[in-house]
C-alpha cells in the first residue's frame, strides 16, 4: 500500500531524466505472461459495435438460432438425465449436437457450456444443516436470438479494424466500429466473448483486465450519501441532483403507460427502444457521478465511505404513487460503479450503514 506522500510523488511530472523503464518487448512479456497470471487487475466487459455486411448479419443469425437451439435441446437431457456438469453433460451430448445441428466442435462445446453456466443460476447459499448437492427443479429455455459466446479458438481479433467468427458457414471477418476508449484496451482482451443482437445491431462482449494501482493508505473518507432527489451527497458539501433523471422517467413511464393501454406491435416495439434509452441514461449518468466521486477522493488522498442500502426495499414501505421512483432508483448500479473504479485507481471503499452528512470520516468508522 502506498501512503498519500509516496503518491503524490510518484505523480510529480516528469523532468527529463532518463528513468528505469523496461523496453517495449519486456514491457510486452510482463503484460502478456507475468501481470496476467500473477497481478490480476480489475475485469471489466468492453462492448464493441460490429459493421457486418447484409450477408454476414444473415450468417450471424442463423449462427445464433441453430446455437440457441441446440442449447435448448441440450437443456432437456440435461434435465431429464439430471447431469449439470460440464464433463458429463459434454459426454452425453457432444456427438449427438454436433450431428443433429451441424456445429463445429468447439461451438458445440461453447454451446454446453452456456446450458452449465445457465443451470449453476439455480445454486443458492445453503443453509446450515442443508444436504450437499441441491437438485436442480427449472428447466432452462434460450431465446432463439440469446446471446452465445466464442473463444479465442473460434473468435480473432484482427487489430481495432476487424474480428474473424466462425459461423455455420465458415469464417466471417467483420469490421468493427471503436471508440478511443475501446481501441486503447483492446490489447488487454482475455477469455471469451459474447456475440450480442441487441435493436438490430451486433455487438461483443469482450472481458478486458484493466491493471490496478496500489491501494491507498488513508486516513480519512469522504462520505458519500445515496438518495432519490439528490443521487448522491458528499461530506464536502457537493451534490449531485437526480431531477433530471426523474424528469425522464417520469416522461418515460407517462409515455410508456400509453403504449401498453395501446398493445399494437408497433406500440411494443416503441416500448423496447423506450425502456434501453432510459436505462442508457441513467448509466451514463451513474457513471458521471462515480468518477466524479472517485476522482474527488484520490486527489485528496481519501477513501470513500459509501452508504450500504443492501435490502433497503425489502426494509422500506411507500405509497402506492411512490411505487414507481422508489423501485426505479439505481442506487446498486451506481455503488457498483464507484467500487470498481476506486478499486482501478487504488481508493479504498468502506461500505455502512448510515452517513451524515457533516461529519468529517475519519479512519475509525
Amino acid at each position: 500500500m502506498l501512503s498519500c506522500e509516496q503518491e503524490k510523488s510518484s505523480a510529480q511530472p516528469h523532468t527529463g531524466k532518463a528513468r528505469n523503464v523496461p523496453d517495449e518487448l519486456e514491457r510486452l512479456f510482463i503484460d502478456k505472461y507475468l501481470q496476467g497470471y500473477y497481478n490480476q487487475g480489475v475485469l471489466i466487459t468492453l462492448k464493441v459495435k460490429l459493421n457486418p455486411t447484409k450477408e454476414q448479419a444473415k450468417k450471424l443469425l442463423a449462427t445464433m438460432e441453430r446455437v440457441n437451439a441446440a442449447c435448448d435441446y441440450i437443456s432437456a437431457i440435461a434435465f431429464q438425465e439430471r447431469k449439470f456438469g460440464q464433463v458429463g453433460l459434454h459426454k452425453l451430448t457432444y456427438y449427438t449436437v454436433r450431428e443433429k445441428f451441424g456445429l463445429s466442435s468447439q461451438i458445440a462445446v461453447r454451446a454446453v457450456g452456456k446450458v452449465v453456466e445457465a443451470y449453476r443460476l439455480d445454486k443458492r447459499p445453503k443453509p446450515e444443516g442443508a444436504v450437499v448437492g441441491v437438485k436442480k427443479k427449472t428447466q432452462r429455455s434460450f431465446k432463439p436470438l440469446g446471446a452465445i459466446a466464442f473463444d479465442q479458438r473460434i473468435l480473432a481479433w484482427r487489430g481495432v479494424e476487424a474480428v474473424s467468427i466462425l459461423t455455420l458457414e465458415g469464417r466471417e471477418i467483420i469490421p468493427v466500429i471503436l471508440g478511443g476508449y475501446q481501441a486503447a484496451r483492446l490489447n488487454r482482451v482475455r477469455g471469451q466473448a459474447d456475440l450480442l443482437y441487441q435493436g438490430g445491431k451486433f455487438y461483443l462482449c469482450a472481458v478486458i483486465e484493466a491493471s490496478e494501482e496500489p491501494m491507498l493508505e488513508v486516513t480519512e473518507y469522504l462520505g458519500v450519501d445515496l438518495g432519490i432527489v439528490e443521487i448522491a451527497s458528499d461530506s464536502d458539501g457537493n451534490s449531485y441532483s437526480g431531477k433530471q433523471v426523474n424528469t425522464l422517467r417520469a416522461h418515460h413511464a407517462n409515455i410508456r403507460s400509453k403504449l401498453q393501454a395501446k398493445g399494437t406491435k408497433s406500440a411494443k416495439r416503441l416500448l423496447v427502444k423506450r425502456s434501453l434509452k432510459e436505462s442508457r441514461f441513467t448509466r451514463q449518468e451513474n457513471h458521471r457521478i462515480a468518477k466524479e466521486l472517485v476522482t474527488r477522493a484520490k486527489d485528496t488522498c481519501r477513501g470513500i465511505a459509501l452508504e450500504d442500502l443492501s435490502g433497503i426495499r425489502m426494509r422500506v414501505t411507500v405509497r402506492k404513487a411512490q411505487r414507481r421512483v422508489h423501485h426505479s432508483w439505481a442506487f446498486h448500479q451506481l455503488k457498483t460503479f464507484i467500487e470498481y473504479k476506486a478499486q482501478i485507481v487504488g481508493v479504498p471503499v468502506k461500505l455502512i450503514k448510515q452517513v451524515v452528512i457533516p461529519r468529517i470520516f475519519n479512519a475509525g468508522i
